[in-house]
């Protein structure tokens, strides 16, 4: 059951986490030892497939990324979906009564080979993606979905986890254990387990379906993003910063211009590009490039795939009996309901509006002294935002950037991760753990205090062609005990402008957050202590909390005293700049919240909606005008390049996730300030570690934020760090009760 998740996840290409994207965990997981027959021939097969084959040699074993050749991937998926349903044959024909011994056991064992493959998927999908790998993509799309509905929908194997679920309170099963039955019970009800006869049919021709159109949505988003690079020349370039056209000059010669400037249709080259651009021409240009993708009237456009996956979810949902999409969807989630999702960002949507109207009016008076003769537009935004900051703050974002360079940031990281966590990350010789580029590096995480082994970390940091944008974190392999102890192996994944040979990366405040974000997100899978593989899955309006919360330590005295120099002269950032940097973190919250929310109650509104007949362009543009949307900015996901919710399920119908998780960010948040040691508190780090990131899904959320903080999170703790006005009380105690 594990693997089946890990496998429906991997080929439809979920979001992953932060960005953030989550493309659900893609590890392999404890050595196969269900006793199912395997011909001569079969495993003949699997050891000539470097794709399904145990990992060897150092760290528990490690994938073999020097060797993954793509001719291997569709044979080694074929094979691994042979070999788990053996697997799910020998559980269902076991004669025994059911037990947690004989049928949960091996259910989480089961897969190992297919979740090896699809460690490898997992990076032609989000790393290297080419041509070549997006066909055999959608070849398989169906095939996996088809693989994903024999094992949800298996009677017998159902009938046996029901067994156990009912009488899950008089076995001998500890907390644990009676915990994973829930979670892998809960995971056949929702996934049409229940049903019969045709609805159970329809229920698996729909999944079929929705695999080959997430393939689709998400290969059509990428091709607009490798197919509108801008090649500016050296006129074109007024206002930019010198890294910024030192990484675009490297950049257009690595695509065959030299002499020219790239300007990539990505956020990390779009977002700095319209922040210092004096060309207004070309920043509409770049701005319209970007928030069309998906949107073109193209081969490449995605309108009626959205229509047709929303008519097909529906569709789905009703044969389980619910009203929407999004009541299914949330049914397992920290908000447990559309509703009370709704009721979090309705709460907070007035101020952010409200905060926009004040960022506007700051903008258009310093377009107007500068006699512009313009009125601020979308693509105005963040250059005039920049102005204002200047104004206000007497803070310049590029004067900043030259003392966020990545590497010192990454030691940044390794020491929060240090006073927190007790880690220490140690470089792993080039030639001993193999990589699928020359630009990922990996470090071995131990215990600082034991030098016990807890697992690798991975990053690849630099934009590439074939690399999906944004920022990531997955797994190779989770940890478990339960079988063997079995170690972490973590990946960070970001698309930072590669500076020119032997110059430092230096990137914005706003990136060095994400570079924290996702840290957090890859220090929740190497916490983890459980017995378990079930028990690291996440619930996903909790598990941004954790990373999202990590952000905060970038801001701590002991980073910017220690990790934030100068990357010319080595001098520490000047105390003065720090204090701007903190007397302006509240700046711009109009626009990042309103930007967020506005495609966080899209989602949910479109997952709430009739969607017969429905045109989502129409959908969008009326959705946004009920909402009072500011015509001054756009949502931060237009529906049509809307990855999260339509590449995949991980975040539909969630999205809204961000900001219930933040909630919980920024109540903890409080919990470190208000105590003796601050932000290094190690009485508090304690419990953090213990209650919100050691347990991943062996306890309820909600208990598990109690456990931590005495209590449920209050989301005055939300408008208090974003200089917003507290909501109405009925608002907060609607929004915040767990």
């Amino acid at each position: 059951m594990r693997q089946a998740l890990i496998v429906l996840s991997a080929a439809v290409g979920l979001a992953t986490l932060g960005g953030c994207g989550e493309k659900a965990a893609q590890e392999g997981v404890a050595k196969n030892i269900v006793k199912a027959e395997h011909s001569q021939a079969a495993n003949a097969q699997q050891a000539d497939n470097i794709l399904l084959a145990e990992w060897v040699g150092p760290y528990g074993g490690v994938p073999a990324f020097n060797k993954m050749r793509l001719e291997d991937l569709k044979p080694a998926i074929e094979k691994g979906i042979e070999m788990n349903l053996a697997e799910i044959d020998a559980i269902t024909a076991d004669p025994a009564a059911p037990t947690f011994a004989n049928t949960i056991v091996p259910l989480e064992r089961g897969g190992a080979e297919l979740g090896r493959v699809f460690s490898y998927y997992g990076i032609w999908s989000g790393n290297l993606s080419s041509p070549e790998f997006r066909k055999i993509q959608q070849e398989l799309a169906p095939q996996l979905a088809e693989f994903e509905s024999k094992i949800t929908q298996n009677a017998q194997l159902f009938k046996r986890v029901k067994a156990i679920y009912d009488q899950r309170e008089s076995m001998d099963l500890d907390a644990e254990q009676k915990r994973v039955v829930e979670l892998i019970y809960n995971q056949f009800a929702i996934n049409g387990a229940t049903l019969k006869g045709a609805s159970k049919e329809r229920y698996a021709e729909i999944n079929q379906r929705l695999a080959e159109l997430y393939t689709k949505f998400a290969n059509n988003v990428l091709a607009d993003e490798e197919g509108y690079d801008i090649f500016l020349s050296k006129d074109q370039l007024a206002g930019l910063p010198e890294s910024y056209i030192a990484a675009a000059a490297a950049l257009a010669e690595e695509k065959g211009e030299k002499g020219k400037y790239a300007i990539t249709n990505t956020r990390s080259s779009m977002d700095p590009f319209l922040t210092y651009s004096d060309n207004r021409a070309l920043r509409k240009q770049v701005w319209t490039n970007y928030y069309s993708r998906g949107d073109n009237g193209d081969l490449h456009d995605n309108n009626a795939i959205i229509a047709e996956i929303l008519k097909l979810r529906d569709e789905r949902v009703s044969l389980l009996g619910f009203d929407n999409y999004a009541q299914w969807r949330l049914q397992d989630r920290m908000a447990k309901s559309p509703e009370r999702a709704l009721t979090l960002m309705e709460a907070v949507w007035p101020a952010a509006v409200a905060r926009v109207e004040e960022e506007v009016a700051d903008m258009q008076a310093v377009a107007d002294a500068e006699k512009a003769g313009i009125t601020i537009e979308p693509w105005d935004y963040r250059y005039y935002a920049e102005k204002v900051r200047k104004a206000k703050y007497d803070l310049d974002s590029d004067e900043v950037k030259q003392y966020l360079q990545l590497d010192k940031l990454r030691e940044a990281m390794f020491y929060v991760a240090g006073e927190l966590f007790n880690f220490e990350f140690t470089p792993v010789a080039a030639d001993t753990v193999p990589v699928f580029h020359e630009d990922v590096k990996v470090w071995e995480v131990t215990d600082k205090t034991t030098g016990e082994h807890i697992g690798l970390w991975y990053l690849d940091p630099f934009a590439r062609a074939g690399k999906r944008s944004g920022a990531w974190a997955t797994m190779y392999r989770d940890h478990s005990t339960f079988d063997g102890k079995k170690t972490v192996l973590s990946s960070n994944n970001s698309n930072f402008i590669k500076g020119a040979p032997g110059e430092p990366v230096l990137v914005s405040w706003d990136d060095a957050e994400t570079f924290f974000h996702e840290f957090g997100h890859a220090l929740h899978f190497l916490a983890s202590n459980v017995t378990y593989p079930t028990l690291n899955s996440g619930v996903r309006d909790y598990t941004e909390f954790q990373s999202q919360l990590l952000e905060r330590w970038l801001s701590t005295d002991a980073v910017i005293d220690n990790y934030l120099v100068h990357y010319k002269t080595g001098e520490p950032i000047p105390a003065d700049l720090v204090a701007k940097i903190k007397k302006a973190a509240r700046f711009n919250q109009g626009f990042a919240t309103t930007e967020y929310l506005a495609s966080a109650l899209m989602d949910m509104k479109l997952h709430t909606a009739d969607p017969e007949d429905m045109d989502p362009d129409v959908f969008e543009r009326e959705t946004l005008a009920e909402l009072g949307m500011p015509k001054e900015l756009v949502m931060r996901h237009r529906t049509p390049h809307f990855g999260h919710i339509f590449s995949g399920e991980g975040y539909s119908a969630g999205y809204y996730g961000y900001m219930w998780a933040d909630v919980l960010t920024s109540d903890a948040a409080e919990a470190f300030a208000e105590s003796e040691g601050g932000f290094y508190d190690k009485e508090v780090a304690s419990r953090l570690v213990k209650y919100l990131f050691a347990p991943r899904n062996a306890l309820d959320p909600a208990e598990a934020y109690r456990a931590f903080r005495g209590r449920d999170a209050h989301i005055e703790a939300l408008m208090r760090d974003r200089g917003f006005p507290p909501p109405e009380k009925k608002d907060a105690a609607a929004a915040t009760k767990s």
